[in-house]
C-alpha cells in the first residue's frame, strides 16, 4: 500500500464538508458516506483508501500511520496531543471552546473561580488554559452532557465547545471567558509526509487553491 494515500474521515459535523472538499481536489471514492459499512473505500484508479473513523481516535490513526492524513477539528488536535504535522487551517467547522458557569454563580473576576471544580470533554486544554491563567481548579473528565454538570452539583464550572450557545442558555449558563477558536485542520503522518511529499504537497497546494476561490465567490 506504499503507492496509496490514506484519508481518515471523522464521522459528525465536519464528515461532509471534508468529502465534498476533497471531491473537489479529486480525492474521492464510490460511496464514502458517514453511513458505510466497509472499513475501508477504495479508488484503485487514483490510488486512494478512505477510512470513517470516530472523531476522538482519528489523531490516533495519523499518528501511527494507520491513515497518511487526516481531517480533524483543531480542538480535538489540542486535546489528543499527537505527534502529527498540521499542514492546513481549513477555515470551517468553527467553535469555540469556552467557559460556563450558571448564571446564578457568575464573579467578577476568572481568578475568583479558583479552587472549583470543571467538568469537561477537554481536560488537557482546560487544565493548560487555568495553569497559563495561574488558577487552581479540580478537573473532571466527563463524555456526555457537559451542561449536567452543575445542574446536579458535580461541578461549579464547565469547559466546553459552543457553536450557537443556544444550549449554554437552555440550561441557564453563561460564558465568561474564550480559551481558544477551533477550525477543521488536515493533518499527515510524520513519516508519510516525507515519503509521500510530492502528492501531499500537490494536495495542499490545490486544496489552498479551491478555498480561496471558494471565498472570493
Amino acid at each position: 500500500m506504499e503507492d496509496y494515500i490514506t484519508i481518515a474521515l471523522p464521522k459528525g459535523k465536519l464528515f461532509q464538508r471534508s468529502v465534498d472538499l476533497l471531491a473537489k481536489v479529486g480525492y474521492s471514492a464510490d460511496n464514502v458516506t458517514e453511513s458505510s459499512r466497509k472499513l475501508v473505500i477504495t479508488n484503485e484508479a487514483k490510488k486512494l483508501r478512505f477510512i470513517i473513523t470516530k472523531t476522538v481516535d482519528l489523531p490516533t490513526y495519523v499518528e501511527y500511520g494507520a491513515a497518511d492524513i487526516g481531517i480533524i477539528g483543531k480542538d480535538v488536535l489540542l486535546e489528543a496531543r499527537k505527534d502529527v504535522y498540521e499542514l492546513l487551517d481549513l477555515g470551517f467547522g468553527k467553535c469555540r471552546l469556552m467557559l460556563a458557569v450558571p448564571e446564578n454563580a457568575r464573579r467578577p473576576q476568572l481568578e475568583d473561580y479558583a479552587h472549583l471544580r470543571v467538568a469537561t470533554k477537554y481536560p488537557h486544554c482546560a487544565k493548560a488554559y487555568f495553569d497559563k491563567l495561574g488558577i487552581q481548579t479540580e478537573i473532571i473528565k466527563l463524555n456526555g452532557s457537559i451542561e449536567l454538570g452543575p445542574l446536579i452539583g458535580l461541578s461549579e464550572l464547565i469547559v466546553d465547545i459552543v457553536e450557537t450557545g443556544r444550549t449554554l442558555k437552555e440550561n441557564k449558563l453563561v460564558e465568561v471567558d474564550s480559551v481558544f477558536t477551533a477550525t477543521a485542520r488536515l493533518i499527515a503522518n510524520r513519516v508519510s509526509f516525507k515519503l509521500k511529499y510530492d502528492r501531499l504537497h500537490k494536495l495542499v497546494t490545490d486544496l489552498e487553491r479551491v478555498l480561496k476561490e471558494e471565498e472570493e465567490k
